[in-house]
């Protein structure tokens, strides 16, 4: 009886287990920005497979062709000729963030002439430095300003490089929404400190990388993340990763 007993527990333990290990509360994030700075471009991981992550996020395409957008479960790229197009889910990605959008705080803001003064104003709205954070910022834009960058061959350069033959889009009165996360200063090195966004328009045509934007009013969708999952890459032969150079990600970032 005893043994039937303990079968059955361990049965049940298994069946309930699938469900408990569902973490809708992590940041989970494919390789490292480090390694995308120093040319690590192949693709690790289906598009596909990113789903069972999230719903949002943000990343790139095998060989850095073009900018991921991930909105509301579908994934777009958005290519370095300004097209934008539904990324098949066998397509790859050398590095990619993605979280499910469970939004906790949700505030309706007043007029930001920069990306830096939205910045500031998402801080103020933020309980803790130290956590992780999904941001959906949606709204009609008075002006934006994105990039993408096109598909590059082997060797790969590195993303310094690779940003000085970018495409920039300049946009002005766009109905879209910012995707992205804001990660903790002690993240660096991992991931990108601070925000990290990208945008697509309302038509799904249009968007990019973030380098600015402004607008009248917007509204703020952030998520609580205070969990980062992180799968490291797994490239043979590589060697090892330098020290993150501030200046470095400063430029390909901003």
């Amino acid at each position: 009886m005893l043994k039937n007993l303990v079968a059955l527990f361990a049965a049940l333990f298994f069946l309930v287990l699938p469900a408990c290990a569902e973490d809708n509360s992590a940041l989970y994030q494919l390789s490292t920005i480090q390694a995308l700075l120093a040319g690590h471009y192949d693709g690790l991981a289906s598009v596909g497979g990113l789903k069972k992550y999230g719903d949002i996020g943000l990343g790139t395409f095998d060989r850095l062709d073009g900018e991921m957008v991930v909105l509301d479960g579908q994934v777009y790229q958005v290519l370095a000729d300004g097209t934008v197009r539904v990324a098949p889910d066998g397509s790859t990605t050398p590095f990619a963030t993605v979280a499910f959008a469970r939004p906790t705080i949700v505030r309706e803001i007043g007029a930001f002439a920069t990306l830096a003064e939205l910045e500031r104003v998402l801080d103020a709205l933020l309980p803790s430095a130290n956590l992780f954070y999904a941001v959906r910022v949606q709204g009609r834009f008075d002006a934006l300003k994105t990039r993408s960058v096109p598909p590059q061959r082997k060797p790969y350069p590195k993303l310094s490089e690779v940003v000085k033959t970018q495409a920039v889009f300049d946009f002005r009165d766009l109905a879209g929404t910012l995707v992205g996360f804001r990660s903790p200063e002690f993240a660096k090195g991992m991931t990108v400190p601070g925000y990290h966004l990208h945008f697509i328009d309302d038509a799904r045509a249009r968007g990019g990388h973030l380098l600015d934007c402004a607008a009248s009013g917007a509204k703020v969708e952030i998520t609580v993340l205070p969990r980062w999952l992180v799968d490291l890459p797994e490239q043979d032969g590589a060697a090892a990763l330098p020290k993150t150079d501030d200046e470095e990600l400063r430029k390909v970032e901003k």
